[in-house]
């Protein structure tokens, strides 16, 4: 039974909040650009930050500072879905099920649904299947239909463990200092047509990569994670 289904069973989920949220609580969290996004914020009411599947973990000890806004999170419908929406929503963000390739539409719907109270989306660009370090069009789709710019956010860490999955997602080691940077925003106006939005799709792609490789090496890795 894999570790998730185990963890549901026996109804172990606040047990795993507890541990989650004693281990967050040991990571330094630096963040450059707030200010800038929170202008940005004010000025469009909406927003969705655009953070790469291998990056989520950290991203959550930056996230919990905003429980009052409480930021959708679209999960997929797996049984680790399950799990990480019900940790999520402990942690005060609304998740919504489904993905690229399963309850998109439907996931959308809700979205849109949401963001009429709660006006920001963490959306992880690659997720929930990769492949690695590619932006799935879903990210575009949703800021068009809803308005919100797309935030690039960067996320590096100085000291942690890398996993042998198909992202090798990233848990940094306690008392880590965790680096969060916002990026300028992306609007995508509501009459973009379907050439220009791949070009913008691209572009945020492009600037994801390049700027995780250049704060991974400034976090002091011998080559980008």
């Amino acid at each position: 039974m894999a570790i998730a289904q185990t963890i549901l069973k026996y109804r172990l989920v606040p047990l795993c909040y507890g541990v989650l949220r004693l281990y967050l609580s040991f990571l330094r969290i630096r963040v450059v650009g707030e200010d800038a996004a929170h202008e940005h914020f004010r000025k469009y009411g909406r927003l969705i930050a655009a953070v790469w599947h291998q990056r989520f973990l950290p991203a959550l000890a930056y996230v919990t500072k905003f429980r009052n806004f409480k930021p959708i999170v679209m999960i997929s419908q797996s049984s680790d879905g399950e799990l990480i929406a019900s940790l999520a929503q402990r942690l005060g963000l609304v998740p919504v099920r489904g993905s690229s390739t399963r309850g998109g539409r439907e996931a959308m719907m809700a979205i849109l649904r949401a963001m009429k109270m709660n006006p920001g989306v963490v959306h992880i660009v690659d997720g929930p299947t990769g492949p690695k370090g590619v932006v799935k069009p879903g990210l575009m789709a949703m800021a068009q239909v809803t308005g919100a710019p797309v935030f690039p956010v960067i996320i590096s860490a100085d000291r942690a463990w890398v996993m042998k999955s198909w992202d090798r997602f990233l848990v940094p080691k306690p008392f880590s200092t965790v680096t969060i940077r916002w990026g300028d925003p992306f609007p995508v106006p509501r009459g973009t047509r379907p050439d220009q939005l791949e070009v913008l799709r691209k572009k945020v792609e492009n600037l994801l990569l390049e700027a995780h490789a250049e704060a991974d090496l400034q976090s002091g890795w011998p080559r980008p994670l």
